[in-house]
Parts: C-alpha cells; sequence; structure tokens
C-alpha cells in the first residue's frame, strides 16, 4: 500500500509541477520555419526575374483577426495570379510567440510566397527577437520584373527614438545597390510620415531620401487601421494605406512596364 501511496504522490506532483511551468508567452523557442522573408525573397526574384509585370497583393495589421486573416488567404489563393504577397506588419497583437506562430500557420496557407514587414505591436515582449528569427531582418529588399522593393522599419516610437529609424544609411546603400538589375522603386513600411509610430522630426529628411530612389513609384504603409491614397507630401508621390484586415479589405497592385494600377479588394 506504501508502494502504490507513494506512486500516486509522485504522480500528483508531476502534475502540479507542468501546471506551473508552462511555456511562458514570450519564450522566444518555437518550432517550424525560420528566415521566411530570405527564402521567399528567393522564390519571388526567380519567379520574377524573367517578367515584365507583376501581381502583388498587400495586407496589413492582422493582429488576432485569424478568421478574417484567413478568409483574405483563401481569396487571395482564388485569384490565381498573384506573384507574391506583403504583409505591412503587425503579425501579433502583444507580441507574444504563439500569436507569431498562429499568424505564420495562416500566411503559410497562402500559394504565391509572401514577406512580411514588423509592425510596432510586433516589438511588444519579445516580439522583434522573434520576428528576427522567424522572419529575417527588419529592413530588407528585393526586386521583381526589375522593380526593387525596399521595406522599411519605421516604427521609432518603439526604439524611444534612440536608434536609427528609419535607417538612412539603408536606404542610401540600397539606392545603388543591385542598381543594373532594377530602374523602379516601391517603398514600403509600415507606419507612415506624420504617425505616431514615425520620428516625426525627420519627415522632411525622409521625403528627400524616398525621392532619391530610382524611379520612385509609389509607398505603402499599414498601422491607421484604414484604406487611403494620399499625397502626403503634396509632391506627386502617393502613399497607400493599407487597411487592418478585419475591415476585409486588401490592395491589389499590376505593375507593367508603363505604370501601375491598383484595385482595392474587399472579401
Amino acid at each position: 500500500m506504501r508502494v502504490f501511496s507513494l506512486l500516486g504522490l509522485v504522480a500528483l506532483v508531476t502534475v502540479l509541477l507542468q501546471g506551473c511551468f508552462q511555456t511562458h508567452p514570450y519564450d522566444t523557442d518555437f518550432g517550424g520555419e525560420t528566415d521566411i522573408n530570405r527564402h521567399h525573397i528567393i522564390e519571388i526574384e526567380s519567379a520574377c526575374a524573367a517578367k515584365s509585370s507583376v501581381k502583388v497583393a498587400v495586407i496589413s495589421d492582422s493582429h488576432c483577426w485569424y478568421s478574417d486573416l484567413r478568409d483574405a488567404v483563401s481569396d487571395i489563393n482564388a485569384k490565381g495570379d498573384v506573384d507574391f504577397v506583403v504583409h505591412c506588419g503587425d503579425l501579433s497583437d502583444t507580441g507574444t510567440t504563439k500569436e507569431f506562430v498562429w499568424a505564420r500557420e495562416e500566411l503559410d496557407e497562402l500559394k504565391p510566397p509572401y514577406v512580411a514587414l514588423i509592425g510596432n505591436h510586433d516589438f511588444l515582449g519579445t516580439g522583434e527577437a522573434v520576428y528576427e528569427a522567424m522572419f529575417g531582418e527588419v529592413d530588407f529588399s528585393f526586386i521583381a520584373a526589375r522593380v526593387k522593393f525596399v521595406a522599411l522599419n519605421t516604427n521609432a516610437t518603439e526604439y524611444d527614438y534612440m536608434a536609427a529609424v528609419p535607417n538612412f544609411d539603408f536606404m542610401e546603400s540600397e539606392m545603388t545597390k543591385d542598381r543594373e538589375k532594377f530602374d523602379r522603386t516601391i517603398v514600403l513600411m509600415h507606419a507612415p510620415p506624420y504617425s505616431d509610430q514615425f520620428n516625426n522630426n525627420v519627415v522632411k529628411s525622409f521625403q528627400r531620401y524616398v525621392r532619391f530612389f530610382p524611379g520612385i513609384m509609389f509607398c505603402v504603409a499599414g498601422h491607421c487601421h484604414e484604406q487611403s491614397v494620399t499625397d502626403i507630401y503634396n509632391d506627386g508621390l502617393l502613399y497607400f494605406g493599407v487597411d487592418c484586415i478585419s475591415h476585409r479589405n486588401y490592395y491589389l497592385f499590376t505593375i507593367t512596364p508603363e505604370g501601375y494600377s491598383y484595385e482595392l479588394v474587399v472579401f
């Protein structure tokens, strides 16, 4: 009887300990694919190298609206002619590892490859570390159909303005890097100029740097949870604001040698 009682006590203590030592929500350990942006950029650049036109779907701010994100993914897949997808950030709501994993699970259902920027919510807790492990560098670029897509971290508030955000050195280097491979540029970001997350002490410098990109076509940003098309600086360069996914719409850009067109897709 003592043996059985002792075994029962051990089993009870084990169960209790398991309940006390569950994985912390900000533990940065996770399984599955890492360095997603780099892997998908290889796919995008390879598939689009010989193309003269590309079709790009742009979504943003999915937070914890997984059912809406799932529906957006299904809608994009059903179109059948989207070359790649850009997510403009806020993959998570509170920066927990599980939120990133859940967002990745939904995005992995996309038939075309995708890249994802970092949003301000993605910095909460240990979110930046998880993003960098799962997706890669916070500033990155790629080329498709001789158009360079430059993705910038513009979440200056998350660094208390103590870091180079936006990173002008990175922007300057991207103006000339692989110059023989691209003729035009599209700039992607999470927080647009004059928003609460942007370092608004440098908005005019940012405008000048963006204007230096060869053949700048337009800019795209998320964060504001509304769809918009704005000439922020009144200089003719349009900034497209991408709505949050819970409002159930996204942009579809068609880029051709002659220019571009866009469609607001409601799903």
